[in-house]
């Protein structure tokens, strides 16, 4: 499947937390719809693909975690013939003054974040970033055209073009976490080739920058025996280049720590070895702060991976990846789950990892 186009389809789309439908949601929905058996939507906006295994009934069930709502704004005040926003989720306040948003109200509206000029600000103010309470959206309207079309509550959210640069890196908004959208399409797209014995499930979960709480519902309806989230990790870059810096196109990064189950982390890594697929190492000593934080302890806990996508300028609207690290994350998962025998649980359970027969 050619992975840009959908890329730039989920990037471009709108769909701040707690409200991914019918923006990103729709895209989410027929990108999946040619690649599982089922695809439907549930009660707290997950849309969930199905696709089902040949394996004996009732089969085993792998849920595949990614997140689709993306960082925004909310409408807080209707100051004149202008607005006051709040964040919804954790924005980088640094790139705010003047970026091109969306006001979601009666009708589309293309905005700008607006401040005060550095030549009226004093020396302090104009060294510092500016506070959000001091930012404001201008629409371009009078007050009385602004508040015929925009109520408080109405979400904000950023505009910028999905553009794929020189070696296949791809740059655009909200790649965290619609990137691994993307991978699990590829994934999808893979398994159609082969035989799987298990039911794959694949989430894009929804909420999660404000709670992992479409992650939480998902598992708890699916019952999955496995789960895996994919999200993106920090990248290379100027001003950070920390030891445990991922890097772009050398490989997703199998995510170890206490919120994985380190069988299952086993298994990822001997099978991108045998697949010949690089990848990279994560240390994660507390919890992720992913979907894979809520799938883990669900019910009665599920045994629980984590995949990370090197991106850099995380929380900007120039989040970079690289597809081929996409691509390759997607092949994994699908080498994964075409591997995975009606018994495969009995590797992850604890008396196997503590006799050594979870290891491949």
């Amino acid at each position: 499947m050619e992975l840009f186009p959908l890329l730039k389809a989920l990037s471009e789309a709108h769909g701040v937390s707690g409200y991914e439908a019918p923006g990103v949601s729709s895209v989410v929905r027929e990108a999946f719809v040619g690649l599982a058996d089922d695809v439907r939507t549930d009660a707290m906006g997950n849309v969930i693909a199905l696709k089902r295994g040949r394996g004996p009934e009732p089969r085993r069930r792998i849920m595949l975690a990614g997140h689709m709502d993306e960082i925004g704004l909310m409408v807080t005040l209707i100051e004149g013939s202008f607005l006051r926003v709040a964040e919804v989720g954790g924005l980088d306040l640094r790139t705010l003054p003047g970026q091109e948003v969306l006001v979601h109200g009666r009708r589309p509206l293309p905005g700008l974040i607006g401040c005060r000029p550095p030549h009226v600000l004093s020396d302090s103010a104009a060294s510092r970033p500016i506070p959000l309470d001091e930012l404001f959206v201008d629409v371009g309207l009078s007050a009385e055209e602004l508040t015929g079309l925009v109520r408080v509550g109405d979400v904000v959210t950023l505009r910028a073009p999905c553009v794929e640069l020189k070696n296949s890196r791809v740059l655009g908004k909200a790649l965290d976490d619609r990137a691994a959208v993307g991978v699990i399409a590829v994934c999808l797209d893979q398994l159609r080739r082969v035989a799987h014995a298990w039911d794959v499930y694949a989430v894009a979960t929804v909420q999660e920058e404000i709670g992992l709480r479409g992650a939480m519902t998902s598992t708890f309806g699916i019952m999955p025996d496995v789960g895996i989230a994919i999200d993106v990790g920090f990248a290379r870059q100027p001003g950070y280049d920390s030891p445990d810096a991922l890097e772009l196109n050398k490989g997703p990064a199998l995510v170890v720590g206490p919120n994985i189950h380190p069988a299952l982390w086993q298994v990822l890594k001997t099978t991108a070895e045998s697949c010949d697929l690089p990848f990279q190492v994560s240390a994660a000593p507390g919890g992720t702060g992913t979907d894979a934080n809520a799938m883990q302890i669900t019910r009665e806990g599920i045994p629980t991976a984590l995949i990370s996508l090197p991106e850099r300028s995380m929380h900007t609207v120039a989040e970079t990846v690289c597809l081929r690290d996409l691509q390759r994350a997607g092949r994994l998962l699908a080498c994964v789950i075409a591997a995975m025998e009606p018994d495969f649980m009995d590797r992850l359970t604890w008396e196997a990892v503590e006799s050594g027969r979870a290891q491949p």
